[in-house]
């Protein structure tokens, strides 16, 4: 039996209502949902042992974001940059990870930290199906779903690096110093391999709490040892200074190899760190057009405030670009999309061509630099491509 008209019109008159409701709707209430801003949160240590580099890595992050935004931002979205305190250590972390996943629903973390604010943050972003991306070089093999790293690990800098110590500086007795964590340790661990298996000998090994400055005992135990050179890796920032002033006040004048040094850290410290080698994947005196341009739009965009851009900071930038490229490609913010996006990901920016391959590390160029009189930074040495070898086996 067929049902009259009358007995529609209730649910006939719902639907028109609704209808109608939904065009009164401003049209920007409702685009406002799809083109809210993607939230990249950068948790970093503004205070504490990284406060030295910690304002440049926000810096490098604010110009990748102005940039990418000037040209219409990611699936037509704008990008926003949060930077948070994670007081240069674990505890720290745990509550700027939390701040960034809870109160600002970020959609990515990239950032640098050091490795005890890394290994307790990341397991805050993997249970919340967060994509972080680690900025920061480190002592190697932190692996996780949603983990990515594109800055370089103790197979791609220890070798080129003790390699010249004792071929050209003639160092074969070594004396190991680092700070007392996963970084200080990890780094002295890969040398001391790298040493003995060139024919070398380690003299010495002495590690100091993170957050005490003054070296004397340790430099004591240096002088009586008497080595040939030295390879130290503190955290970055601030104790690497320490270190070498104390070093050179003491009238210490052996060969010194770093592991944990950047431009800005070596211009900050004026003299301190003069005549220190280090490898790394960044120098502002990387002669390429992206690096000039790169330079030239932190110096337009910052003036006198800006920092030295280095290898703790520039590859924040590079991790901004790399990101938003995955996105446009997977055309989401889907965190299961960009896991499998980001390794076809090639940017080519100031540190040449960056891609992070499927066991979510990168090859890199890798270059010899030494700290001048100035606390400049020159370049000495380019070693080409080097692969930063089998870091996470078991990822996919």
């Amino acid at each position: 039996m067929r049902k009259s008209w009358a007995s529609h019109r209730p649910r006939l008159l719902a639907t028109l209502l609704a209808v109608l409701a939904l065009a009164m709707v401003p049209a920007g209430a409702v685009q406002s949902q799809d083109k809210k801003p993607i939230v990249i949160a950068v948790p970093v240590g503004l205070s504490g042992v990284n406060s030295v580099v910690a304002p440049a890595v926000v810096q490098s992050g604010e110009l990748a974001v102005e940039e990418i935004n000037a040209k219409g931002g990611v699936l037509g979205r704008k990008l926003q940059l949060v930077p948070l305190d994670d007081e240069s250590g674990p505890a720290g972390a745990v509550k700027a990870f939390n701040t960034a996943i809870r109160q600002h629903k970020a959609d990515t973390i990239i950032t640098m930290e050091t490795s005890a604010a890394r290994n307790a943050g990341a397991p805050i972003a993997e249970r919340a199906k967060t994509l972080f991306i680690y900025t920061s070089f480190y002592e190697g093999r932190a692996c996780g779903k949603n983990l990515f790293i594109n800055a370089w690990v103790p197979e791609q800098v220890v070798p080129p690096l003790i390699k010249f110590m004792t071929d050209e500086k003639k160092v074969k007795k070594w004396f190991a110093v680092g700070s007392d964590y996963a970084f200080g340790r990890g780094m002295i661990e890969a040398a001391k391999s790298t040493i003995k298996g060139a024919g070398g000998t380690i003299l010495g090994e002495e590690y100091q709490p993170l957050q005490q400055s003054d070296w004397t005992a340790i430099i004591s135990k240096i002088r009586a040892a008497n080595p040939d050179g030295i390879i130290y890796s503190t955290s970055g920032g601030g104790p690497n200074i320490d270190f070498m002033k104390q070093f050179k006040a003491a009238g210490l004048t052996m060969p010194v190899g770093s592991l944990s040094i950047d431009e800005l850290t070596a211009e900050a410290g004026g003299n301190a760190a003069e005549g220190v080698y280090y490898t790394g994947d960044y120098f502002t005196g990387l002669d390429n057009p992206e690096n000039k341009k790169f330079l030239d739009a932190m110096k337009k965009k910052f003036g006198a405030n800006l920092k030295t851009p280095n290898s703790l900071s520039e590859p924040e930038y590079d991790g901004i670009y790399a990101y938003a490229m995955a996105v446009e490609k997977a055309g989401t913010t889907d965190v299961d999309k960009l896991l499998q996006v980001l390794p076809m990901i090639v940017f080519k920016g100031p540190r040449g061509q960056v891609r992070m391959n499927k066991q979510h590390h990168a090859p890199l160029p890798v270059y010899l630099a030494q700290v001048q009189a100035d606390g400049k930074t020159k370049v000495l040495k380019s070693f080409g491509l080097v692969d930063p070898g089998n870091q996470c086996p078991n990822l996919k």
